[in-house]
């Protein structure tokens, strides 16, 4: 099964999410970094504002190409309810999309479920399906059962047992 791990991670909690799906799936870790932050109250400010707003952020990498992945995972931090959007940067750069199977996460303090709808129409509109997801707050992301359900989901999806 060969998986993609794309994420964004400002304070590391959705980094160890995906680190902890590699370890179990393999796969390759693909890091969006925002190119539009350059301090601490920036990100707090703008980056929640354009969040809030959905939109996008200039990205590294610009594009993503998932063409010969069987699976695609997709993982961001919750700011002001929303994706981050180098995350929705990194769903509108990705190619040879059409046709995969996706699992979305979202790491946050308290609710996440109205990001990841958002994501899953968006993931939608660029001909990939969501196979499933899952929302860690504080205390599922130290939660062993919920971190090996969403690695069974990632197998499933990419056809393993």
């Amino acid at each position: 099964m060969k998986t993609s791990i794309i994420y964004n991670s400002y304070s590391g909690n959705t980094r160890g999410v995906a680190e902890k799906v590699q370890a179990a799936c393999g796969g390759t870790l693909v890091e969006v970094k925002s190119k539009q932050y350059s301090s601490k109250l920036a990100v707090y400010t703008l980056g929640c504002y354009r969040a809030m707003k959905e939109m996008s952020d200039p990205i590294e990498p610009e594009r993503i190409d998932v063409t010969s992945d069987d699976v695609i995972v997709i993982g961001t931090p919750i700011w002001a309810g929303k994706a981050t959007p180098a995350v929705n940067a990194a769903i509108a750069s990705l190619q040879g999309c059409a046709g995969k199977k996706a699992i979305i996460f979202a790491t946050c303090g308290k609710e996440g479920k109205d990001a990841l709808a958002i994501l899953r129409t968006a993931l939608g509109a660029r001909g990939v399906t969501v196979a499933g997801e899952f929302v860690f707050d504080k205390d599922g992301m130290k939660d062993p059962a919920r971190i090996d359900a969403m690695i069974a989901a990632v197998k499933t999806a990419g056809g393993s047992p």
